[in-house]
């Protein structure tokens, strides 16, 4: 739903309020179009959540959040636990599942046609929408509406909840890469908006068309789904330069029921919520939540510090969470729990036509442990406007996002990466570790390395410092990746310069007596590198980070706040029931 005018009306000036409620007037007057070429009503007031209030003004920038050290180790146990959410959303793919999916695999609900191109990838769009029907098109009770705290059907469809899930076609890792509900992007047909509004907007105006031509409103509802689907999965595959090869699509219901079949999934919160808009009222710690409870969990974007940005980042959590319930003994072994999950999956799930379930969990097999990593696409800014000036959006760069999909990919697929040389490790001089506080910068071209050498040698008892982008300044301290300290005999240098490999230790006058300062230039293979292989780092999945040429429209310290925080390792999916605490 829209902002409200009150909220708008306090961030621009009289006269810009004035023009926004003449663009909400005519949004309420505005007919629907085929996609031919007439004018597509607009749906600019189906861009908000269903809980009904403005998306709140934040500075925020995406990642996986502030997670500390312990629990990126628990979250780097297990890799394969989101693909097999994704299967498992379709379904479970070990032991009795087997069996189990070949008894109802024909009742599952089958969306669009999708034609998969080579492109070196596997690339899944997993979609959760707040659809108030199931799967089937059947519409949901005032009941199911109220203890959903959904609120009735008003026509909104928005699909909330997008990622991305890109595999090499060697399968030696995965990524799934979350695209912000409110990221602003030109959308098939119906101009730019908001990427959750491109579902609505094509599945609205085709519903429209059926019932005026006689349909029943069941049918015009499949109906008005299946463009949606297509024009979503073509805004998607626009923005990031891929072919969506798989969908897969769950509801609100779907959810709750999926939830409540394995009896609930374990969350932690850092502190308590009370969010009368998502219905999240939760305490701190851990807890199970289930149903509409789990719903609200995910759902909540008000009274968080990143708003709908840590809302990506539960959901990422929550479904690493869910899965390990999904795939535990104590489901797979229950009849009562897998009977549950099919009839969650048969009521709430949407896939595509082509997509062989059986097939891809046995392609799945080679996937190896740990690399399986969440992240979100790079962002330029997060507190943009439409340009009609009435919404809040974050703003991305179509060719960045694409450089960075294309990233993932790396070397080409079937590649066999060199073994880097083995060379004897020097000496660790022998310190206090705790009273050294080490700042790390990267000066690179490589997303993230700041992040992970800071993750490796907080591991090794140093005090965690800053992490961000290098300034010129630093960058020109050393040609080659170097330690810099106030001296260059500093034992707590010394020590970190070993750890990483072997680094030079370069006095710098901007260092303090205590601190230590990493600068990682392009070459750098030690721990926390992508090149590193050897047992002795900690390093965490890499996360997004400003691309090339992203912080030019920012001022320095703006610039330099979202590179610290970008630079920020992610996690991956953890399958051995422990619990990330988040916002």
């Amino acid at each position: 739903m829209s902002d409200s005018p009150s909220r708008r009306g306090a961030r621009h000036s009289q006269g810009a309020g004035a023009r926004r409620k003449d663009a909400a007037d005519t949004d309420a007057r505005s007919t629907a179009r085929t996609r031919s070429g007439l004018r597509r009503r607009s749906v600019r007031a189906q861009n908000e959540a269903v809980d009904g209030a403005p998306s709140p003004r934040v500075r925020a920038v995406p990642g996986a959040g502030d997670l500390n050290d312990e629990t990126r180790e628990r979250l780097q146990r297990s890799g394969k636990t989101l693909l097999a959410l994704t299967t498992a959303i379709v379904l479970v793919v070990t032991g009795v599942a087997w069996f189990w999916w070949s008894r109802f695999a024909d009742d599952i609900v089958r969306g669009p046609s999708i034609a998969a191109k080579p492109d070196g990838a596997t690339d899944i769009l997993l979609v959760g929408t707040d659809s108030r029907t199931d799967a089937k098109g059947n519409p949901l009770t005032k009941q199911e509406l109220a203890r959903l705290n959904a609120g009735v059907d008003d026509g909104t469809l928005n699909t909330d909840t997008i990622i991305l899930i890109r595999i090499p076609n060697d399968g030696r890792s995965a990524t799934a890469i979350s695209i912000p509900r409110d990221a602003y992007v030109a959308i098939p047909d119906q101009g730019k908006g908001k990427i959750n509004s491109a579902f609505a907007g094509a599945a609205n105006v085709t519903r429209d068309q059926a019932m005026a031509n006689g349909d029943d409103e069941k049918t015009a509802i499949q109906k008005g789904n299946e463009e949606g689907r297509k024009a979503l999965i073509e805004t998607v595959a626009n923005l990031t330069g891929v072919s969506v090869d798989r969908y897969a699509e769950i509801g609100l219901v779907g959810f709750s029921r999926l939830t409540n079949a394995v009896g609930g999934v374990d969350v932690c919160l850092k502190k308590p919520v009370n969010d009368p808009f998502s219905g999240a009222r939760f305490k701190a710690g851990k807890q199970t939540l289930k149903g509409p409870q789990a719903l609200s969990f995910v759902r909540q974007r008000h009274g968080l510090p990143r708003g709908d940005l840590d809302r990506v980042t539960r959901q990422q959590v929550f479904m690493a969470s869910l899965a390990g319930k999904i795939l535990s003994t104590g489901t797979l072994t229950s009849p009562n729990k897998l009977s549950q999950l099919q009839n969650a999956l048969t009521t709430s799930v949407t896939l595509d036509q082509e997509w062989d379930v059986m097939g891809f969990a046995k392609e799945l097999a080679n996937l190896s442990a740990g690399n399986i990593k969440f992240s979100t696409v790079p962002v330029v800014r997060d507190d943009g406007w439409s340009d009609d000036g009435t919404q809040s959006v974050v703003v991305v760069d179509p060719k960045q996002v694409q450089a960075y999909v294309a990233g993932l990919l790396g070397d080409k697929p079937g590649e066999a990466k060199p073994k880097p040389t083995t060379k004897s490790s020097p000496a660790v001089p022998s310190v206090n570790r705790s009273s050294y506080t080490v700042d790390v910068v990267n000066a690179g071209t490589t997303s993230g390395l700041a992040g992970n050498v800071s993750t490796f040698l907080g591991g090794k008892g140093f005090a965690q410092g800053s992490t961000g982008n290098a300034s010129s300044t630093e960058s020109s301290s050393s040609a080659k990746s170097a330690v810099l300290a106030s001296s260059a005999n500093d034992q707590g240098a010394k020590a970190v310069a070993a750890l990483l490999g072997g680094l030079p230790v370069v006095a710098s006058g901007t260092v303090q007596s205590g601190h230590v300062k990493v600068l990682i230039q392009d070459g750098y293979a030690g721990p926390g590198s992508s090149s590193d292989s050897g047992s002795d780092s900690d390093s965490a999945a890499t996360t997004t980070s400003i691309p090339p040429g992203m912080t030019e429209a920012l001022d320095p310290s703006e610039a330099a706040r979202i590179s610290s925080l970008l630079n920020k390792p992610g996690f991956t999916a953890q399958q051995d029931g422990g619990v990330p605490c988040v916002d």
